[in-house]
């Protein structure tokens, strides 16, 4: 994989924080006891600010928005407001089958179980808020727009699970990868060739931030959808819809 620069992925910067557009397949942080030289958000952030802090994370394959704090009162500000739970956060996602939600809360606790999963457990687990809003329907996918509330590891990605809707590509949580070969009549694989997913990853994406900035000003940043999301409702709407 190609690494991006990071002043490329950057899409807004003022004096105490920036927000970047988050590919996939990149770590928001140096995973755990991994003493490899894989590149991390974070490590790329500090070649460009030294002391820049993260403030929140997003799943390796998810792509999106992502928060940086330059300064320290930056740091401790978005880290409230995280805390507080007065970010706003909305992801777009791509589920299996045609839903209609119109605002649907799913309300599920989630436990984590430390094996890089999580489960929905009633007894054990913590108190965990999503809304679900359909946007655009497909013959048997729907976009989906998500607002967690709270932020419990793989929230989104189990929450729409429990409403057999499982995240296109999220094979943890029972969803399967798009094929065009199932959305195209008369698909024609070449001889020896072996037909790879329209998206090599489930299909999250951290589309909006709303925050409050240093000068209590708020501010809302979108973030355009990375070429591998684009290109699958693209194919879609040219062939499942």
């Amino acid at each position: 994989m190609k690494i991006p620069k990071f002043a490329d992925l950057i899409i807004y910067e003022d004096d105490s924080v920036i927000v970047v557009n988050k590919p996939p397949f990149i770590s928001s942080l140096d995973e755990r006891g991994d003493g490899s030289s894989e590149v991390s958000m974070l490590r790329l952030a500090r070649n460009y600010w030294d002391d820049v802090q993260i403030c929140h994370r997003l799943d390796k394959e998810t792509s999106g928005a992502l928060i940086f704090a330059k300064t320290p009162e930056a740091y401790r500000s978005v880290s409230m407001q995280f805390e507080h739970r007065k970010v706003k956060k909305v992801y777009h996602a791509v589920i299996e089958g045609t839903h209609v939600f119109e605002d649907l809360l799913v309300d599920l606790p989630i436990l984590n179980t430390g094996k890089g999963t999580v489960s929905i457990s009633r007894q054990d687990g913590k108190r965990a808020e999503t809304w679900f809003k359909s946007i655009q329907y497909f013959k048997h996918y729907t976009l989906v727009e998500c607002r967690p509330v709270t932020g419990r590891m793989h929230q989104i990605r189990i929450h729409l699970a429990t409403q057999r809707a499982s995240i296109a590509g999220d094979e943890t949580y029972k969803g399967k990868a798009v094929f065009l070969s199932a959305l195209k009549r008369k698909y024609v694989l070449g001889k020896d060739q072996e037909e790879l997913p329209i998206m090599k990853r489930f299909a999250l994406h951290a589309f909006e931030v709303t925050f409050k900035a240093h000068n209590d000003q708020e501010l809302t940043i979108h973030a355009p959808y990375p070429k591998d999301f684009d290109t699958l409702l693209k194919l879609l709407t040219k062939f499942d819809s």
